[in-house]
Protein backbone atom coordinates (compact mmCIF):
# COMPACT_ATOMS: atom_id res chain seq x y z
CA UNK A 1 0.00 0.00 0.00
CA UNK A 2 1.12 3.31 -0.53
CA UNK A 3 1.69 5.86 -3.64
CA UNK A 4 1.21 4.86 -7.25
CA UNK A 5 4.17 3.18 -8.72
CA UNK A 6 5.42 3.69 -12.27
CA UNK A 7 3.31 0.80 -13.78
CA UNK A 8 -0.11 1.74 -12.25
CA UNK A 9 0.84 5.48 -13.90
CA UNK A 10 1.26 3.65 -17.08
CA UNK A 11 -2.11 1.50 -17.00
CA UNK A 12 -3.96 4.59 -16.26
CA UNK A 13 -2.40 6.44 -19.35
CA UNK A 14 -3.04 3.60 -21.40
CA UNK A 15 -6.63 3.36 -20.32
CA UNK A 16 -6.82 6.99 -20.64
CA UNK A 17 -5.79 7.05 -24.02
CA UNK A 18 -8.09 4.23 -25.06
CA UNK A 19 -10.69 6.21 -23.65
CA UNK A 20 -10.28 9.37 -24.79
CA UNK A 21 -8.53 8.49 -28.36
CA UNK A 22 -5.30 10.30 -29.83
CA UNK A 23 -7.17 12.51 -31.99
CA UNK A 24 -9.76 13.46 -28.83
CA UNK A 25 -6.82 14.35 -26.94
CA UNK A 26 -5.01 16.79 -29.44
CA UNK A 27 -8.40 18.44 -29.85
CA UNK A 28 -9.04 19.07 -26.00
CA UNK A 29 -5.13 20.21 -25.66
CA UNK A 30 -5.82 22.37 -28.64
CA UNK A 31 -9.18 24.37 -26.97
CA UNK A 32 -6.89 24.85 -24.06
CA UNK A 33 -4.45 26.79 -26.15
CA UNK A 34 -7.04 28.87 -27.49
CA UNK A 35 -8.59 29.26 -24.80
CA UNK A 36 -4.83 30.79 -22.78
CA UNK A 37 -4.39 32.44 -26.00
CA UNK A 38 -7.73 34.20 -25.57
CA UNK A 39 -7.35 35.40 -21.84
CA UNK A 40 -3.65 36.96 -22.53
CA UNK A 41 -4.95 38.88 -24.86
CA UNK A 42 -7.79 40.27 -22.82
CA UNK A 43 -5.50 40.83 -19.73
CA UNK A 44 -3.23 43.08 -22.55
CA UNK A 45 -6.18 44.66 -23.13
CA UNK A 46 -7.11 45.53 -20.16
CA UNK A 47 -3.69 46.99 -19.37
CA UNK A 48 -3.83 49.65 -22.15
CA UNK A 49 -4.06 52.83 -20.75
CA UNK A 50 -7.53 54.85 -21.98
CA UNK A 51 -7.04 57.64 -24.03
CA UNK A 52 -5.45 60.02 -21.47
CA UNK A 53 -7.74 63.01 -20.35
CA UNK A 54 -5.71 66.11 -19.88
CA UNK A 55 -5.86 67.29 -16.31
CA UNK A 56 -7.81 70.43 -15.50
CA UNK A 57 -5.52 73.50 -14.37
CA UNK A 58 -6.55 74.72 -11.22
CA UNK A 59 -6.88 78.39 -10.19
CA UNK A 60 -3.70 79.81 -8.90
CA UNK A 61 -4.09 83.30 -9.07
CA UNK A 62 -7.34 82.79 -6.79
CA UNK A 63 -7.00 82.66 -3.02
CA UNK A 64 -9.19 80.37 -1.59
CA UNK A 65 -11.58 81.44 1.00
CA UNK A 66 -11.22 79.22 4.59
CA UNK A 67 -12.81 81.72 6.66
CA UNK A 68 -15.79 79.97 8.79
CA UNK A 69 -19.34 81.28 8.44
CA UNK A 70 -20.53 83.17 11.57
CA UNK A 71 -22.58 81.05 13.85
CA UNK A 72 -26.28 81.54 13.62
CA UNK A 73 -27.54 82.79 17.20
CA UNK A 74 -30.63 80.96 17.91
CA UNK A 75 -32.62 82.23 21.46
CA UNK A 76 -32.90 79.20 23.80
CA UNK A 77 -36.26 80.05 24.96
CA UNK A 78 -39.23 79.75 22.62
CA UNK A 79 -41.64 82.11 22.13
CA UNK A 80 -45.01 82.40 24.02
CA UNK A 81 -47.90 79.74 22.83
CA UNK A 82 -45.25 77.04 21.25
CA UNK A 83 -46.59 73.98 22.37
CA UNK A 84 -44.23 71.86 20.82
CA UNK A 85 -41.63 71.93 23.90
CA UNK A 86 -44.44 71.22 26.17
CA UNK A 87 -44.51 67.73 25.24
Amino acid sequence: MGGFSFWHILILAIILLLLFGGNRFSAMMGDVAKGLKSFKQGMAEEDKPAERQEPRPLPRNEPIDVTPEPRRTTDSVPPAGDDRTNG
